[in-house]
């Protein structure tokens, strides 16, 4: 399986999101993404983490940078906590 790298260029992926349905190159547009991959929703350090990636939404703006998180936790579950 290949790795990705910093720089890289991901994967074209399609998906359902908190912010209706996705395609991932088309969404990123020509930012760069920090792309988080997190265990379960509602887990104590995911919650800490993705809080301060929101509460940081700004620099990451003004750095032309776009956070995005996956789980395998259905859309239902990511709704309720976001």
């Amino acid at each position: 399986m290949a790795t990705l790298r910093l720089g890289d260029t991901a994967p074209d992926f399609t998906q359902d999101s908190t912010a209706g349905k996705i395609s991932f190159h088309q969404w990123a547009g020509d930012s760069w993404v920090v792309l988080f991959s997190h265990p379960a929703d509602f887990t104590p350090v995911c919650t800490t983490e993705l809080g301060k990636t929101a509460a940081l939404s700004g620099e990451f703006a003004k750095r032309n940078v776009k956070p995005i998180a996956v789980s395998v936790d259905p859309l239902e579950s990511h709704s309720k906590w976001v």
